[in-house]
C-alpha cells in the first residue's frame, strides 16, 4: 500500500505508449473532478470518459466500459466507484482512495455549510421562497427519474410486472425497500436461469469501439502487480475494512450507547450503503421509511428541500445522506443544546463514512477478480430484476413527493395550485425541451421566490 508509483506493463511494447501519470497531477484531476461532477451519475460519467479516455488518454475506452461494467454491479454510487477503480489501476490503493474520497469531499463540505444554513435561516422569506419553487420541480425530477430508468430497464412484460408489483408493495402494503430489492434479486437471479431473453437484456453503455488513440491503459496493457488477485492481499483488505468499520461503531457504542442518534445513524446508513442498487433514486424510499418514518431524524419537507440541495451540488446524489445526517444532528444535538451546528457536522461526516466506506471496499477487493478477465460481465440478470423493481418504487417515492407538495397541509386542506404549476412546468422541461436539473431548479426557484413574494 506504501508503493504509489504507476506500475503498467504492457504487451507488446508501444512506441507511442504514453508516459505514465504522477500521484500528484492524478491527485490535481481528482480534486478538480470533484467540484465539477454535476449532472448525477449520467453526467459524472460522460466528465470522465471525456477527460480520461479522449482527452488525457490514461485509459482506454474498452478498459473504461470494463471497470463501468463492474461497477454497475454493484450497490452505491456506480460513478465515485469507476473513479475508485481507475484511481486503484493508476496508483494502486492509495490511489484508488484519493480518487474515491475526492470525488465525494467537496461535496461534503458544501452540503454542510448549506445545511447549516439551511435550518438557520430557513424561515427567511428569501430563503423560504426560493424552496417554495424548488420542492415541485424536486418532484418533477423524480418523476423525469423512473421514466428515465424505467425506459432502459422495461423492456417486456416480465419487468413491468415485477415494477407494478413493487409499487404496489410499498405504496399499499408499506413491505420494507429491502425486502422489495431481495425479492427482486432472486426473482431475476431464477428468471436468468429458467428464461434468459426476459432478464438478461444487453449491456447499456455502448459498444468499445471508439479509438482515441495509445492509452496508458491501454486494451493490451497488462494488469499491474497490484491488480493480480492475491488470496493473502484479499483478506488483509477485508480485514481493514473490517475495522475500520467496526473502529469507530464501537466507539460511538461506547460514547453514546447502542440506541444513541449517531450510533443508530452509523449502523442505518450502512444498511442503506448496501442498497443503493439502481442509483441514488432508487434508496431513498429506504432513507425515508428510516430516517423520517421511524426514527423522526427530519420532516417530510425537510426530506424533499435535502434532495433539492442534493440536486445542486457536485457529487453523487447519495450525499444527500449527509443532509440528513446534518439536521438529525442539529435537531437533536448530542453534544449539548449549545453545540448544535457541531452535532450536525459530525453526524454528516459520520454518515457519509459509513456510507461509502462499503463502495471502497467492493472496488479495492473485486477489481483484481475484474481485472483477471475484460470479457463482458456475467450474471447481470439479477441487477435486472432489481432495476425493474426499482422503477415502481421510484414512482411511489414521486406519489409521496407530490402529495406533501400539493396538499402540504394533508387531503383535508386547499389544493396548492401554484405548486402545482410550477410541477408541470418543470416536467415541461425535463421531458419536451430536455433540459438539465440545474437549469429547471433554478427557474423553480426564481419561480416560487416571486409567489411568494407576492402572496399568492
Amino acid at each position: 500500500m506504501a508503493d504509489t508509483s504507476p506500475t503498467v506493463s504492457r504487451q507488446p511494447p508501444s512506441p507511442a505508449a504514453q508516459q505514465p501519470i504522477g500521484m500528484f497531477e492524478a491527485f490535481l484531476f481528482w480534486l478538480k473532478l470533484g467540484f465539477i461532477s454535476f449532472g448525477g451519475p449520467a453526467g459524472q460519467i460522460s466528465i470522465m470518459h471525456q477527460e480520461l479516455v479522449e482527452r488525457r488518454r490514461w485509459i482506454s475506452e474498452k478498459r473504461f466500459l470494463h471497470a463501468l461494467n463492474y461497477c454497475m454491479l454493484l450497490p452505491g454510487p456506480e460513478a465515485q466507484q469507476l473513479a475508485t477503480y481507475i484511481g486503484w489501476l493508476m496508483h494502486r490503493t492509495w490511489g484508488g482512495v484519493i480518487a474515491g474520497a475526492l470525488f465525494v469531499l467537496p461535496s461534503l463540505f458544501i452540503l454542510i455549510g448549506l445545511s447549516w444554513a439551511y435550518v438557520a435561516f430557513g424561515e427567511v422569506p428569501v430563503v423560504a421562497g426560493i424552496f417554495y419553487g424548488i420542492k415541485p420541480a424536486v418532484t418533477a425530477i423524480v418523476i423525469h427519474a423512473a421514466h428515465r430508468i424505467g425506459s432502459r430497464a422495461l423492456k417486456n412484460g416480465w419487468l413491468w410486472a415485477m415494477a407494478g408489483a413493487s409499487f404496489v408493495a410499498i405504496f399499499a402494503f408499506n413491505v420494507p425497500f429491502s425486502v422489495i430489492v431481495l425479492v427482486a434479486a432472486i426473482t431475476g437471479y431464477t428468471g436468468g436461469r429458467f428464461a434468459p431473453g426476459k432478464f438478461v437484456i444487453g449491456g447499456g453503455h455502448g459498444a468499445a469501439n471508439n479509438r482515441f488513440g495509445p492509452a496508458l491503459i491501454d486494451d493490451d496493457t497488462l494488469p499491474p502487480e497490484h491488480a493480480r488477485f492475491s488470496s493473502g492481499r484479499l483478506l488483509r483488505l477485508l480485514l481493514v475494512g473490517a475495522g475500520l468499520w467496526v473502529l469507530p461503531m464501537g466507539l460511538l457504542t461506547l460514547a453514546f450507547g447502542w440506541s444513541g442518534s449517531l450510533t443508530q445513524m452509523g449502523w442505518f446508513f450502512t444498511k442503506a450503503a448496501l442498497m443503493t442498487f439502481g442509483g441514488a433514486y432508487a434508496v431513498l424510499p429506504y432513507v425515508y421509511q428510516g430516517a423520517v418514518g421511524h426514527y423522526g431524524w427530519l420532516s417530510p419537507t425537510q426530506m424533499i428541500d435535502g434532495l433539492a440541495l442534493g440536486e445542486t451540488t457536485p457529487g453523487p446524489l447519495i450525499m444527500v445522506v449527509a443532509f440528513v445526517g446534518f439536521v438529525g444532528g442539529y435537531l437533536h444535538p448530542m453534544f449539548g443544546a449549545e453545540h448544535p451546528l457541531l452535532a450536525g457536522a459530525v453526524a454528516a461526516s459520520l454518515v457519509t463514512w459509513f456510507t461509502f466506506l462499503p463502495s471502497f471496499i467492493f472496488i479495492l477487493a473485486g477489481g483484481p477478480l475484474v481485472e483477471s478477465t475484460h470479457n463482458e460481465m456475467k450474471f447481470t440478470a439479477p441487477l435486472t430484476g432489481i432495476t425493474a423493481a426499482v422503477v415502481g418504487v421510484i414512482l411511489n417515492l414521486a406519489m409521496f413527493f407530490g402529495y406533501h407538495v400539493l396538499w402540504p397541509k394533508g387531503f383535508d386542506g386547499a389544493f396548492d395550485w401554484p405548486a402545482s404549476v410550477i410541477t408541470v412546468t418543470a416536467a415541461f422541461a425535463l421531458f419536451r425541451f430536455k433540459r438539465g436539473v440545474i437549469q429547471v431548479l433554478f427557474a423553480c426557484a426564481l419561480a416560487g421566490l416571486a409567489v411568494h413574494m407576492m402572496g399568492i
